[in-house]
């Protein structure tokens, strides 16, 4: 990739993560000349290098070893397996080598100038850009795109190093911890401590509030609680942890339960997992008139402008939910927007997935919402235990749910807990995008056996004769 600062751009993206590389292809298609600033070899992002891409390849290792154990129970049995670290830590950096080099090769093949560097605005209409070379210049542009993505946070007053790591150093796998800590209950951490549990590690988990998954239905979660509760050593909720003591053989860890009784323990390592704060600093946005919300989120309008009417921002830095398929269908408008045509970004529903086993997903309103916001539901909740394909992969565990608005039989939200929920759930989010009703869902010919039969007959619950 070049070093060399052109000195316009028709259209500038800052950052090459799955938003500003959708971003920069899809203007490309449009007949825009787009220029990419970004510090990576090439295009990805966290996402490919850091996250999405190598956590997924983890735990699918995960998998692999946790089925293995399991097909005891049907007759099938395996020694135990022999993990060479070396070997899954170099087939996950071919896997993210592949995918970027291939987002690298279609940077050449669209012909967009790719200037591997950092960007601030002096002004709104000029960048000073420094290369990874320590070349500087000025560039000026007419539209920019901003997709500069987030990073882990950290403990007030806590580094990471050797033992005390973030998402990013525990997806480097430089070894398998045999006790490892993980402090946070969310996604980033379950997922992370469900690959490291199936290569070895005994881990516990420490969150703060009353449940995992914050922001989850708990009966989803408990799906995947059952489960854990046997791979994890310990999951400690309504804990909070008081102070990380690290030294070359170990990390001490003080927590506190919700009675205010004090304990210490001592790991190998300790994953910090509390969330992602979007990388706003650093950018010059005081030389322009845009200014962050409370929560650092750049404000948007919906085509993802922000004030300044020639600058959009996309994915992660303009609010939640920061996934990176919310930033593909952000930069999809921005880019459509910036050629000139007529786009809005207003999705019906997004869907989350927690890639734990069993996996969750779900989208549009969830059942907790609802009450939250006092919106009368009704609901199907359709368990797996009597679903063919399930028991034919050697599983009981699973749950199928739809909400939909009582009156009008509209479907408003969709959840599923169980092995290949993330691949169930985009029938929800066509659902929705389509305003179907449960009937659309009833009169839908699914094919048998599979899992999703299982929202046929979670719609069909709901038929009233």
């Amino acid at each position: 990739m070049s070093s060399n600062i052109p000195a316009s751009a028709q259209l500038v993206v800052i950052g090459a993560g799955p938003g500003g590389y959708h971003a920069a292809f899809k203007a490309a298609a449009l007949g825009l000349e787009v220029t990419i600033i970004d510090p990576e070899a090439n295009p990805g992002g966290v996402c490919l290098h850091r996250g999405c891409i190598p956590s997924k390849a983890l735990l699918h290792v995960a998998k692999v070893v946790n089925e293995a154990a399991e097909s005891e129970e049907i007759g099938v049995v395996f020694g135990a397996p022999k993990l060479d670290i070396d070997r899954i830590r170099d087939w996950k950096n071919e896997v993210v080598g592949k995918l970027t080099g291939g987002l690298g090769m279609k940077v050449e093949k669209q012909k967009l100038t790719y200037v591997r560097g950092m960007a601030t605005f002096k002004d709104n209409k000029t960048l000073k850009v420094i290369t990874t070379d320590g070349d500087e210049g000025d560039m000026t542009f007419e539209q920019a795109i901003l997709a500069t993505g987030s990073r882990p946070f950290m403990l007030p007053g806590v580094k990471t190093g050797d033992r005390i790591i973030d998402s990013t150093g525990a997806l480097e796998l430089i070894d398998v911890p045999k006790r490892l800590l993980v402090v946070g209950g969310g996604y980033i951490g379950l997922e992370l401590g469900s690959a490291y549990a199936a290569m070895g590690s005994e881990v516990s988990v420490v969150e703060m509030t009353n449940g995992l998954l914050p922001g989850c239905d708990r009966d989803l979660v408990s799906v995947l609680k059952r489960r854990l509760d046997k791979k994890f050593a310990a999951i400690k909720l309504n804990t909070k942890v008081l102070e990380l003591k690290e030294t070359k053989t170990a990390v001490t860890v003080k927590t506190e339960d919700k009675k205010g009784e004090v304990s210490e323990e001592k790991f190998d390592k300790v994953l910090i997992s509390i969330g992602r704060k979007p990388n706003t600093e650093n950018l010059g946005l005081e030389n322009t008139t845009i200014e962050l919300d409370a929560r650092g989120f750049v404000p948007v309008d919906g085509q993802r402008r922000t004030v300044e009417g020639h600058i959009f921002a996309i994915g992660d830095i303009a609010g939640d939910p920061m996934l990176a398929h919310k930033a593909y269908g952000e930069a999809d408008v921005a880019a459509e927007a910036a050629a000139g045509r007529k786009a809005v970004y207003d999705p019906r529903a997004i869907p989350a997935v927690v890639f734990t086993d069993p996996e969750i997903a779900w989208c549009g309103l969830t059942e907790t919402e609802a009450r939250d916001q006092k919106i009368k539901v009704e609901t199907a909740k359709l368990p797996w235990r009597g679903n063919g394909r399930t028991l034919t992969l050697g599983r009981d565990d699973g749950m199928t749910k739809l909400i939909v608005d009582p009156e009008t039989d509209r479907l408003l939200g969709m959840a599923v807990a169980g092995p290949g929920a993330g691949e169930l759930i985009a029938e929800g989010v066509l659902a929705m995008e389509m305003a179907a009703v449960s009937e659309d869902l009833r009169k839908t010919i699914h094919p048998h056996p599979t899992l999703s039969e299982t929202v046929y007959d979670a719609a069909g619950s709901l038929f009233k004769p």
